[in-house]
């Protein structure tokens, strides 16, 4: 079933409400940007935005990766990609080295200043979990249900 034919079934067979509150998309969204507004302040004391960060999560967890690699672990693209790992390199935290055996394959390593970052930053999790006053159930719970949302939604392109 394509979006339009999904649209047309639903309109035939539900009542569905449009005020704002009970929609889970504006929902989501006021939970996503109060979120990253909490980690701003937070990550702005180590010079990084809310990607750069977790693109520093992804390195940390995988160690060295090819940018396609790093691009489809955080779902953006190269064009995305691309000024934000640059930023971090500016910064001395990452390293892009083409591949000698592929030239077309950029990897991308950490700094010794990169990796360093990462015990000073243990704090950024520490804090947003705080603020977040969720039990450890309600949080596990939480992020279940948005991973099922994700591949639910995702799978049905």
């Amino acid at each position: 079933m394509n979006d339009t034919e999904t649209v047309q079934h639903v309109e035939q067979t539900d009542e569905v409400s449009l005020l704002l509150e009970d929609q889970l998309c504006f929902a989501l969204y006021a939970a996503q940007r109060a979120l990253t507004n909490r980690y701003r302040p937070l990550l702005e004391q180590f010079n990084l935005t809310y990607p750069q960060y977790l693109a520093m999560l992804v390195l940390w967890q995988h160690g060295a990766l090819p940018i396609k690699k790093l691009g489809a672990l955080l779902e953006l693209d190269y064009g995305t990609l691309t000024p934000l790992l640059k930023r971090l390199e500016s910064h001395g935290l990452i390293e892009r080295r083409r591949q000698v055996d592929d030239e077309r394959t950029v990897q991308i390593t950490l700094t010794d200043a990169g990796t360093a970052l990462r015990e000073r930053i243990r704090v950024v999790p520490a804090t947003i979990a705080r603020v977040a006053n969720l039990s450890q159930e309600e949080a596990s719970d939480t992020k279940s249900l948005l991973e099922l949302l994700h591949g639910n939604i995702s799978s049905s392109d």
